[in-house]
């Protein structure tokens, strides 16, 4: 996907709007917001230099968690600016507004190679309306708009879409920054002909959620790894008892056509043989929507077709693991989407840490691994594997969108290169 990217930008002495996504995890500790993970501001930190050794004025746009178009002091961006400054080695400055007069002041007071974060963008219910009268009080801010923001592409939002149209609608130019370009490599060009074999593996809860990865995949895969609770839908689709397995009823045709087309294209489908189960206790507790919460106690390995009606499946089994495991290292190209289960107990874990190892062995005998982004991620670096892969996506819902080939808003507003 050929796109302008900040590598292509002369922009010394301009002022440069950078979308990031600084949607970090926070904490309270001592009174005050904590950051838990940075991650996402470190990816930004190549194109910030590129930015600063180009001599530009850099802007930064984010957004913070869901504050509903209202000001909310815990969804400040301030503590973020706190941390890029520490990172990046330089002073940040802070502005608590990101329109208005304000704004304005601070970003024209800006000099060549310094950084100014903007309050969330989120604190105004315009944001997300794609607001064109927002975006324009954006745009004044800047010469230039840079999206590295792959994240939140997805979403047709003032700061991801609208400003970068006003800006190039009166000759400004509109760019991808290097985290951008890379996920748009990776998810994009890389898999366009990938080396074979070529294995997909999707997981996560719901096929509805996958099925229009699953049906694009199809064309170019050579093998398609099923896995999590979305493999339930397929079991029942097949005949069998789920017991109170998480399943989607109203999709069973859709699992059988998927299977049907992996046959008819000769790529192979594999599902899980067995599967880790438990027991649901209830707690005599209520979630936040006022619904009961069950705790899954005496988990064990389930090796019969059918799951007993008392329980759920929460993993794929071992003998499923050492099959995955086994078709994962002889691939050339990876692509992972969705853990196996419910990873983040460690008793449901054991088939998603078996994936990424055996993801990090095939990487290091040379086949190219793209993790795309969401629970995937964090399970991979929960294995301490994320290192030994070849890419990890930034993005959730927009790796997802992006795979499937939903143009992504965020990215179609830029020029093309």
């Amino acid at each position: 996907m050929a796109k302008l990217t900040v590598r292509d930008l002369s922009v010394s002495g301009q002022r440069v709007l950078v979308r990031v996504d600084y949607n970090v995890p926070m904490e309270e500790k001592d009174g005050r917001m904590v950051i838990n993970d940075s991650t996402r501001i470190r990816e930004t930190l190549p194109t910030l230099k590129l930015l600063q050794e180009k001599g530009a004025r850099i802007i930064l746009a984010a957004h913070l968690g869901r504050p509903d178009g209202k000001r909310e002091p815990s969804l400040s961006l301030r503590p973020v600016s706190e941390k890029l400054a520490e990172l990046i080695g330089k002073p940040v400055q802070f502005v608590d507004e990101c329109v208005g007069e304000k704004a304005e002041a601070a970003a024209k007071a800006l000099k060549n190679g310094e950084i100014l974060l903007l309050e969330n963008v989120r604190f105004h219910a315009e944001e997300e309306e794609n607001d064109p009268v927002f975006a324009a009080r954006l745009s004044v801010l800047a010469d230039a708009y840079v999206n590295d923001a792959f994240g939140a592409a997805h979403r047709a939002h003032a700061s991801t879409c609208g400003v970068a149209r006003i800006i190039s609608a009166w000759g400004g130019r509109c760019a991808a920054g290097l985290l951008m370009e890379r996920e748009l490599k990776f998810l994009g060009d890389e898999l366009e002909a990938p080396a074979r074999p070529f294995v997909v593996i999707l997981g996560g809860a719901k096929v509805s959620d996958k099925i229009k990865v699953i049906d694009r995949l199809l064309e170019k895969a050579d093998t398609i790894l099923i896995g999590g609770a979305m493999a339930y839908t397929f079991k029942l689709a097949h005949g069998h008892k789920t017991g109170k397995s998480l399943v989607e009823p109203e999709h069973i045709n859709t699992a059988l056509d998927a299977e049907s087309k992996a046959k008819e294209l000769k790529v192979q489908f594999e599902l899980p043989s067995d599967n880790v189960i438990a027991e649901l206790k209830d707690t005599g507790k209520l979630n936040k929507k006022g619904k009961p919460v069950f705790e899954p106690v005496n988990p064990r390995v389930n090796t019969e077709t059918d799951i007993p009606a008392d329980c759920e499946g929460f993993d794929i089994g071992p003998a499923t693991s050492a099959r995955f495991s086994q078709i994962i290292q002889s691939a050339r190209t990876i692509l992972w989407n969705g853990p196996m289960g419910m990873f983040e107990d460690p008793r449901f874990g054991e088939g998603t840490l078996a994936v990424a190892k055996a993801v990090a062995a095939a990487t290091a005998n040379g086949a190219k691994s793209i993790i795309g982004g969401g629970d995937s991620v964090k399970a991979i670096n929960k294995a301490k594997l994320g290192d030994k892969v070849t890419f990890m996506s930034t993005g959730g819902g927009a790796s997802l969108e992006f795979l499937e080939g939903t143009p992504l808003p965020g990215v179609t507003c830029l020029d093309e290169n």
